[in-house]
């Protein structure tokens, strides 16, 4: 691979200790936004290209109020998953056995056609929907999309029915097709770029060249997605995710002004790495409603948080403060709901995740 090493590498013996072998998919939203942002009718001839696989045991927590249930029947919610699976050493499954690197909610008010987004930090210690607690993103290595997607509706208080699933070169391919996009590097991250484009390139077999310098420059799909693996800089983990969805915004409005060429290239790159409950009909309808959508405002979550070492089998985890609280601002957040109060299931859960951290948040 004739990947150029011009160019300093600042910050590369840090990165390097920290480096892990697996590749971490960021940004996996993009290839349903892309859908239902610039979509149109000539997208039914491709549908068949996108893997299948159904919700079968997902439900809504039983004891949300009626109140509460009749608000989210005005969005539409999806969970969209970015899971590990790379060129060099993945496999072909895109199901359980894999780890949702990355864990995004897109909500979607149906009237205004406004999508905010939030990400789940995948550290986040809860029930993985089976009485058993951990990092929240082992949920979907355990039971894939289905286990996923229960995880996020019983501990948040959700009514997730659909969900996206993408490798990662899919966003490597999706820049490169849209000719790249604008991002200002500051000093802390350039070095660590650099870093990370060694082995993305290394890892997808794309070539590309180190960044020369920080600043406001067009970086190309794998610059990009190392751009989105930071994690030293000050922020770690959570600065991370502003990265992605930062990323994201920008590549579905440029989506919006893409050609129907451009677009039907992306879908043919796109959709044989995706897995999805999407019907056809699904997703013709949302993108008749394409034009109207923008995109709002974004979040992680836990909004309030810290980290604590829970020893042998968990790691350092991202501990909320308190989850019931969390989740009440999460739907604020969402939903524009004020006075939401969480259902006995999130009590309980996050009475459980106080036992076992000691971590209350009271003073």
């Amino acid at each position: 691979m004739a990947t150029n090493t011009k160019g300093k590498q600042k910050g590369k013996k840090t990165a390097g200790k920290k480096r892990r072998k697996r590749m971490v998919l960021v940004l996996i939203a993009e290839a349903f936004l892309l859908v239902i942002l610039v979509g149109g009718l000539w997208m039914v001839s491709k549908l068949g290209k996108i893997q299948r696989d159904e919700l079968d045991n997902v439900q809504m927590n039983e004891d949300i109020s009626v109140e509460s249930q009749e608000v989210m029947k005005g969005y539409t919610t999806i969970a969209l998953f970015g899971i590990d699976r790379r060129m060099k050493t993945g496999g072909t499954g895109m199901g359980a056995g894999n780890r949702s690197d990355t864990i995004i909610i897109a909500n979607i008010n149906n009237e205004t056609g406004v999508v905010k987004m939030a990400s789940v930090y995948r550290d986040t210690y809860l029930n993985l929907a089976n009485d058993k607690y951990n990092k929240c993103n082992s949920a979907y290595s355990l039971g894939g999309p289905d286990q996923a997607v229960q995880m996020l509706n019983m501990n948040l208080d959700l009514n997730i029915q659909y969900y996206v699933s993408v490798d990662w070169l899919a966003l490597i391919n999706t820049i490169d097709l849209l000719g790249g996009i604008e991002l200002d590097v500051d000093d802390s991250e350039w070095g660590f770029v650099n870093d990370y484009i060694l082995e993305t390139a290394y890892e997808s077999g794309v070539n590309t060249s180190l960044l020369e310098g920080p600043g406001l420059q067009t970086l190309d799909g794998v610059q990009a997605t190392a751009f989105c693996r930071i994690r030293q800089t000050k922020g770690d983990d959570y600065k991370r995710t502003e990265r992605q969805r930062e990323v994201l915004t920008l590549i579905a409005n440029k989506a919006k002004k893409a050609g129907i060429t451009q677009m039907v290239s992306i879908v043919d790159e796109v959709f044989p790495r995706m897995m999805s409950n999407f019907t056809s009909a699904d997703l013709i309808g949302q993108a008749s409603r394409a034009m109207s959508y923008e995109i709002g405002e974004t979040a992680g979550f836990p909004f309030e948080k810290t980290s604590m070492d829970l020893g042998k089998g968990y790691g350092d985890c991202v501990i909320p403060i308190d989850l019931e609280e969390n989740v009440k601002e999460l739907h604020r957040f969402l939903f524009d709901e004020e006075d939401y109060y969480p259902s006995p299931t999130v009590i309980k859960i996050s009475d459980k995740i106080k036992a076992d951290t000691g971590i209350t948040g009271e003073e």
